[in-house]
């Protein structure tokens, strides 16, 4: 099936760079137009510039985004230069990572600010003016392994992931008759954000030397290149995807996952409700068993 996205028209947020330059040059491959947006004027000019050198179209839209007004910005940018909106990709992100007791009100509001009320304000503009066009679209969020299930120094992080597939799964359902698609995915390749991973960080530095990620990395942890992630997104936003909705896709080096939804894995029932004794008494052998891990894991590096 061949993955067509002529007269599409995409907005990617922070894609002056990295995964989001990853992400628009993949959609203008397919076809799509694209607004190139990134807080680096520089970057998203340079970014479009390289998009139209490759035979794509797009357009720089240079603003950070966290508001509706830069929300707006962003969509009325992309109806302006290519007439309409078909696909949000909400993947502007920051990191100030530090452990609870030293992230100030600051760290935690900054990157909450960016990557959760970002990808509202945006989802939200492009929704409406999809909802105007009666033509449905594709919201396409940015998740992360952090909110699916924590990372040790990243309280804002993980807390503004685990949002957005809240989020995703929240929107699937208002928008599903408006053939709104809405789905998230999950990365997992080498950047800025992941070398600051010290099992990562030296195959990140062989890639800048021009030497292939192994094996166990690239299958096994599902790790690679910004570019091994990217096809994810033209495909979510094309007509092949439209029955999928409401999913957090994750995505890197060899590998493809579908992340499963929360959901209980063990109960118990007290006749009448329960008292603490009661709970204390039966963990053990009804639930304490079934208790989940968290973090992500680190790479299982074969022995030589």
């Amino acid at each position: 099936m061949s993955i067509d996205l002529t007269g599409k028209v995409a907005v990617v947020t922070g894609s002056g760079r990295g995964l989001g330059y990853a992400y628009a040059a993949a959609l203008a491959r397919a076809g799509a137009a694209v607004v190139v947006n990134d807080l680096d004027a520089d970057a998203a000019g340079h970014a479009a510039k390289t998009i139209g050198e490759a035979g794509g179209r797009a357009v720089a839209e240079a603003v950070a985004v966290g508001t509706a007004q830069a929300a707006d910005r962003l969509v009325e940018r992309a109806v302006t230069a290519f007439g309409r909106l078909d696909v949000m990709v909400t993947n502007a992100g920051i990191l100030r990572d530090r452990v609870l007791w030293k992230m100030t009100d600051e760290d935690f509001d900054a990157v909450l600010t960016t990557h959760l009320r970002g990808t509202f304000t945006c989802a939200r503009a492009a929704a409406v003016r999809m909802r105007e066009q009666g033509e449905g679209g594709s919201l396409i969020t940015v998740g992360s392994p952090a909110g699916q299930r924590g990372n040790f120094g990243q309280t804002n992080y993980a807390a503004a992931k685990a949002g957005i597939a809240a989020m995703v799964r929240t929107w699937s359902m208002e928008l599903a008759r408006s053939s709104i698609t809405v789905n998230a995915v999950v990365p997992v390749a080498a950047t800025a954000m992941t070398e600051t991973i010290p099992a990562f960080a030296p195959y990140a530095e062989a890639m800048r030397q021009g030497k292939p990620l192994p094996d166990f990395l690239r299958k096994g942890e599902g790790f690679g290149t910004v570019d091994d992630c990217a096809a994810l997104v033209p495909f979510l936003a094309s007509d092949a995807a439209r029955g999928i909705t409401g999913q957090c896709v994750g995505i890197g080096g060899d590998r493809l996952a579908l992340w499963s939804h929360p959901q209980e894995t063990a109960t118990a029932y007290a006749d009448g409700g329960w008292t603490p004794e009661d709970i204390a008494t039966v963990w053990e052998s009804a639930l304490g068993r079934h208790q989940e891990s968290v973090g992500i894991p680190a790479p299982r590096i074969p022995e030589e």
